[in-house]
């Protein structure tokens, strides 16, 4: 990390530090700390119980009208570093979540970090293969299991995934089916000019003839390809 990068993520800490700091003086703090309380108390492995050890261990407390906002840091594992609160703007957005404060954190990080634009797509891309938890709140899900929360965003991802794959070869054997009917056409319409005398309807016939056979054989090729379903599941499973 260059000299430049580390300039950058320091006035994003700082700018973050500022913000709620500010929103804190501006707030009545003792309603969003017996929440914390409240919190310590969910049992062990429960969303809410994550929460609270997190703000203890980074000594934050909730922020006032950004409380759901620790609940995705810990669910979606985004650690609560610069990128990476950058990184999960990006993912809440390709989420649905087309908040103001959300456009704003992230156009001023990713405005500062070009070297993460990359992995900011990445992000914004996982977002909208995820199910929506930009209404998620820490009241309905604080008592919770984290890792069937998890559990069920991966399956949702992996879900959306299969879906688009599943369209995907759906259109592949209309394809194929077109190229076999054309191929077909195509040889029988071509086939009586091959037993003709004349060499110049052989020549037209032949070529035709040929590139219908071609049309045929791919297609049957590509649908005996698409007759392993079970492999690509697996394969599209392997990936995630």
């Amino acid at each position: 990390m260059n000299l430049s990068q580390k300039l950058a993520r320091k006035i994003i800490k700082k700018s973050f530090d500022f913000s709620v700091s500010f929103i804190e003086k501006n707030h009545d703090m003792r309603p969003y700390k017996k929440i914390v309380f409240d919190l310590k108390k969910c049992k062990e492995d429960t969303l809410g119980k994550e929460i609270a050890n997190c703000l203890d261990a980074y000594g934050l407390n909730l922020v006032p009208k950004f409380e759901s906002h620790d609940l995705k840091h810990i669910l979606l594992e985004y650690k609560m570093t610069p990128e990476d609160e950058i990184r999960m703007q990006a993912f809440m957005i390709g989420n649905g979540n087309y908040s103001i404060p959300s456009f704003t954190i992230f156009i001023f990080g990713a405005f500062l970090l070009p070297d993460l634009w990359k992995t900011f797509y990445k992000d914004f891309k996982k977002g909208r293969k995820t199910k929506s938890i930009s209404n998620w709140t820490i009241e309905e899900y604080a008592n919770r299991n984290l890792k069937e929360l998890k559990k069920e965003l991966i399956e949702s991802r992996l879900n959306n995934k299969l879906s688009s794959t599943i369209n995907i070869i759906k259109i592949v054997k209309m394809g194929a089916f077109t190229s076999i009917l054309s191929g077909i056409f195509g040889m029988i319409f071509c086939l009586p000019f091959l037993f003709s005398s004349n060499i110049a309807d052989l020549v037209g016939a032949g070529f035709p003839f040929i590139g219908g056979a071609i049309l045929f054989v791919g297609g049957l090729l590509i649908l005996s390809n698409l007759s392993q379903p079970n492999k690509r599941i697996l394969s599209i499973t392997q990936t995630n």
